[in-house]
């Protein structure tokens, strides 16, 4: 049989009150009376219900986290782990919804505000619109931004953001550094209603090699399980190989190296590739690559959630991370044509 609370209050000698309190408003009950509860509740293996702490508090103690992308990549595990790190000792649980399409995005609007199941949302890498901000604002629910577009013009409580903006450039001005001017650049293709936030890499990127007289080829790696080996086609296909790639994320440049390598290419010989997130493996392989360290947005945005929820205004609402360059082996001077 599991303990109640009052068999909890009966070994204590305390009301079932006393009990609550010890475990969830502890600045009322004496030191001495809440050192007992607790061990006696230890003694008995007795744990608070997570429903009557949120009944107490008003609060559903759950963060609603939205994610555009897949669960099992570096970048969503990154910022799980990182949320995880501080919401769950602080009491709180992670409602993870994968948003695919505008249609998913849609629905989990209308639903949020009459279900009232979360006390926060943070939105992952794409926007939200008026309309939505409006559903959310109307019940006082925080949304928070990671990696989001124009978070602060777009009605957000407060955002982390890696700034693609300077990462982008720091990559072409390394690429052109090296001599380089055929240069592609690989990049997923996303649907645009979710606004995903590496079009600011993309935009950034080819703006930059505009400037120096150079236009990029772009490359489109469409979502299969082929993709990779269908990139390689595309760059066959073009009247002469570049001798730089830049890709939008490492996750395509890591498996790009290989299926190169593995075609007779010589990296950076005959070409140098550059990545974008400094993910797990990239060190290894020796990539070069624009860091960023999602485990750590997501501390910050989690430390922000939390204190939104309790009314407080952290000391800035709105962060901007600097993007940092990782020269590796993968890239090197541009090869003389034949």
């Amino acid at each position: 049989m599991s303990t109640s609370i009052q068999d909890v209050a009966r070994a204590a000698n305390v009301s079932i009150s006393t009990v609550s309190r010890s475990f969830t408003r502890p600045e009322l009950v004496s030191k001495a009376t809440r050192e007992k509860v607790l061990r006696i509740a230890e003694e008995l293996n007795f744990s608070t219900s997570r429903s009557a702490v949120a009944l107490k508090t008003g609060r559903a103690l759950r963060i609603a986290l939205l994610v555009s992308d897949h669960l099992r990549l570096w970048f969503s595990a990154s910022v799980i782990e990182g949320l995880n790190q501080v919401l769950h000792a602080e009491g709180y649980d992670l409602s993870i919804f994968q948003i695919s399409s505008i249609e998913e995005r849609k629905e989990f609007f209308e639903m949020l505000p009459v279900r009232r199941n979360a006390d926060a949302v943070i939105v992952v890498s794409f926007d939200i619109d008026s309309q939505e901000i409006a559903q959310l604002n109307s019940i006082h629910v925080p949304i928070i931004g990671i990696n989001s577009v124009l978070p602060q013009e777009r009605g957000f409580s407060a955002s982390v953001n890696i700034d693609d903006e300077q990462g982008s450039i720091l990559a072409a001005r390394h690429l052109i550094a090296l001599g380089h001017r055929d240069i592609a650049y690989v990049r997923s293709n996303r649907d645009v209603s979710l606004h995903f936030s590496v079009q600011q890499r993309f935009d950034s990127f080819i703006e930059c090699c505009s400037h120096a007289g150079i236009s990029p080829h772009v490359i489109v790696a469409e979502e299969s399980a082929n993709r990779i080996a269908e990139v390689v086609t595309q760059l066959l296909s073009l009247e002469h190989m570049p001798t730089a790639i830049a890709c939008q994320e490492d996750g395509i440049a890591i498996p790009l190296i290989f299926q190169l390598m593995r075609g007779g290419f010589s990296v950076p010989g005959q070409l140098s590739v550059i990545g974008y997130d400094n993910s797990t493996y990239a060190s290894d392989i020796g990539l070069t690559t624009i860091a960023q360290d999602p485990v750590h947005m997501a501390r910050k945005a989690a430390e922000m959630t939390l204190a939104l929820i309790d009314g407080e205004t952290p000391e800035q609402l709105y962060v901007t991370e600097p993007a940092r360059l990782v020269v590796r082996s993968s890239t090197g001077p541009a090869a003389p044509r034949a």
